[in-house]
């Protein structure tokens, strides 16, 4: 008798031991073990929108086929109420994630930054719409008509549509992808604000400019060039135009107008297009700046060289400095100097 107990007790030990097992590994196989299928991948990444359900959330893992085991992915979501706790944004999936771990993350809205890459290269509205809109959740449509506003634009920053890129400091910015157009433009505010100290602004104002026009200015020496000495140099030529009431006859304006901005030589042709942008056509300064500007640049200007210099060309050994003048007659001379140069190293375009 006491032998037939010993062995139901080891029966019922097993059967105890293997319910634990089996439930351990359950437990593992539900909870804890990767359920993400990457093809070889390290990582991806998955968009949640704003307002989003648990069946847009689904069909988000599920279109990309991210999910291995669809039923443990749903029970583990359910268990740790996803449905009633889903934030937007942009989240990373690495490749040895759990059901868990992806819950989890969504649940407490842990997503991924994005690091928006504003740079010279940025020249026009339109790209800098068409970037922000690829990079976050924001409408294309819906930044089109807000840096389109006239009127807020004139109240919140003292610019217009034209104008509108001087507000934008070149600078990578961190933000969420779920950010809105308001939370950007507090961000860029305060970058503008931290270059545009109050200094600068009556800086600006006693050379006899508003930001914007600053602005414009320094995008055209700019595209110029970018040693600092030249910089004021060639401000020092633009300003003296400009009080002499000549055309600034800048080659990056023409360049700008035409769109096209990989080429390396200006041609006659180029300079016919009518545009408000082609400063050999009109007098003054365009509407709006050709780049974004960095701080540097903007400081040189401020900072420009005084001189009575009005005419100026790069070198033909292509170091980056430029020929100075005020007698037209040189100018033509250095000018052909260059163009002979560019010749000689086939650069037609």
């Amino acid at each position: 008798m006491a032998r037939k107990g010993s062995v139901l007790k080891k029966i019922t030990l097993f059967l105890v031991l293997a319910t634990l097992a089996f439930a351990g590994y359950w437990v593992y196989q539900n909870i804890f073990k990767s359920n993400v299928h990457l093809d070889g991948k390290k990582f991806t990444h998955i968009y949640i929108k704003t307002n989003a359900t648990f069946d847009d959330v689904l069909d988000e893992l599920y279109s990309h086929n991210i999910i291995d085991d669809q039923q443990s992915f749903e029970w583990m979501a359910r268990e740790m109420d996803l449905p009633e706790h889903i934030n937007p944004g942009k989240y990373r999936i690495d490749a040895k994630m759990s059901n868990r771990s992806i819950v989890k993350m969504i649940v407490n809205g842990k997503q991924e930054k994005v690091k928006l890459f504003f740079n010279s290269q940025i020249r026009t509205k339109e790209q800098f719409i068409d970037y922000v809109s690829e990079k976050l959740e924001i409408e294309k449509s819906e930044l089109e008509d807000y840096c389109s506003n006239d009127p807020l634009l004139e109240e919140q920053y003292g610019l217009n549509g034209e104008n509108f890129m001087a507000f934008i400091i070149p600078e990578t910015y961190e933000v969420t992808w779920t950010t809105h157009i308001s939370e950007l433009f507090d961000l860029l505010d305060k970058t503008y604000d931290s270059v545009w100290t109050k200094a600068k602004k009556d800086k600006a104002k006693a050379l006899g400019y508003t930001v914007p026009e600053l602005v414009t200015i320094a995008s055209i020496v700019q595209s110029e060039s970018s040693i600092k000495s030249e910089q004021q140099k060639i401000a020092g030529v633009y300003i003296n135009r400009l009080k002499q009431d000549m055309r600034l006859q800048a080659d990056p304006t023409v360049v700008f107008a035409n769109g096209n901005f990989d080429v390396q030589r200006v041609l006659s042709s180029d300079k016919e297009i009518d545009s408000p942008y082609n400063t050999y056509k009109y007098k003054g300064l365009p509407p709006g700046p050709i780049c974004l500007v960095n701080p540097s640049t903007i400081d040189a200007v401020l900072n420009y060289t005084k001189h009575n210099y009005t005419y100026f060309c790069a070198k033909p050994d292509f170091s980056g400095f430029s020929c100075f003048t005020n007698d037209y007659s040189v100018h033509q001379k250095n000018a052909k100097a260059y163009q002979d140069a560019l010749n000689k190293k086939g650069i037609k375009r």
